[in-house]
């Protein structure tokens, strides 16, 4: 199997410095790939000899095992680049996987916060006047009125935020910057947040990262999550609740609100309009409102 971890590595090294793919994602592809590796190797087969058959009983054998249809057609996407990339660089002649077909998944709907939880949780007096209090806060309405990553929130620094245009930096997936607006609110709550970030710990340096924990140490992204579940958790039954659950709430607010959908898929940071397009949906409250406007006889 020397020639399939040559390859590998090769492989690897594409994602890593041609495509700068995120840590998760190179390994996610590097587990899906050692995962197949594996199975050729039970089934002492080698990788130029492999065929879409055998391809088909390794993912047979991971919906056998109770994978779930969405991480089967994860694996299937990563096996379809991985041969694509071998044949574009001549390690192959032909590709195993372009008779595979991806098993159905149920699309289910985004998790979202209605408008009515999400003013009660800045409006109530939910937050301390501490220092982590300001902070958190700070956060949840940068979340809600940015529509921003998780990672990409992690890693503001001071000198991204420009309060004279009211615009952040933001550095998304694969190093992409986008500049994103925020409202007046915002500049006020974020201008509120330095000024107790300075009384605490001295004048933020323009490169120094926004958000840090008690003790002065950049914001680590577990810590951001609890944050967002521990406020969530007091305003909302919503099954899911997290920093990305906010980022659906955004965008959904927006459509319903009117929003234009190429300008929500620039806000977020979509490499394509289809991504955006998951959003689209409508609560039924919004349905039931508009049918009673619209209908004769409702």
């Amino acid at each position: 199997m020397l020639f399939f971890m040559d390859c590998l590595n090769l492989f690897l090294d594409y994602l890593k410095y041609e495509k700068r793919y995120s840590p998760k994602t190179y390994v996610a592809y590097k587990v899906d790939l050692i995962q197949y590796l594996n199975f050729l190797i039970s089934r002492e087969k080698e990788l130029k000899k492999a065929t879409h058959k055998d391809i088909r009983a390794w993912i047979i054998e991971k919906i056998e095992q109770g994978v779930s249809p969405r991480t089967v057609n994860r694996k299937i996407s990563t096996l379809k680049t991985f041969y694509k990339f071998l044949i574009r660089n001549n390690y192959l002649k032909t590709d195993p996987t372009s008779k595979l077909i991806a098993p159905k998944q149920k699309k289910s709907l985004p998790f979202f916060v209605s408008e009515t939880e999400m003013n009660n949780l800045f409006e109530y007096d939910i937050f301390s006047n501490t220092f982590e209090g300001i902070r958190d806060k700070t956060i949840i309405e940068l979340f809600y009125a940015t529509g921003v990553r998780l990672s990409e929130l992690s890693n503001i620094k001071r000198n991204d935020i420009d309060f004279y245009y009211q615009t952040i930096k933001i550095i998304g997936k694969r190093k992409k910057e986008r500049i994103v607006p925020f409202s007046p609110k915002l500049s006020f709550i974020l201008k509120e947040y330095i000024a107790v970030y300075e009384e605490k710990f001295g004048k933020i340096e323009q490169n120094a990262f926004l958000f840090v924990t008690e003790n002065g140490s950049p914001i680590y992204q577990k810590l951001i999550y609890r944050i967002v579940r521990k406020y969530l958790d007091l305003v909302t039954t919503v099954e899911k609740r997290s920093p990305h659950v906010i980022r659906h709430t955004f965008a959904t607010h927006l459509l319903d609100n009117g929003a234009d959908l190429n300008a929500i898929k620039e806000i977020l940071g979509h490499s394509s309009l289809a991504a955006t397009q998951f959003y689209t949906h409508t609560s039924v409250d919004k349905l039931k409102k508009t049918y009673k406007q619209a209908h004769p006889r409702a």
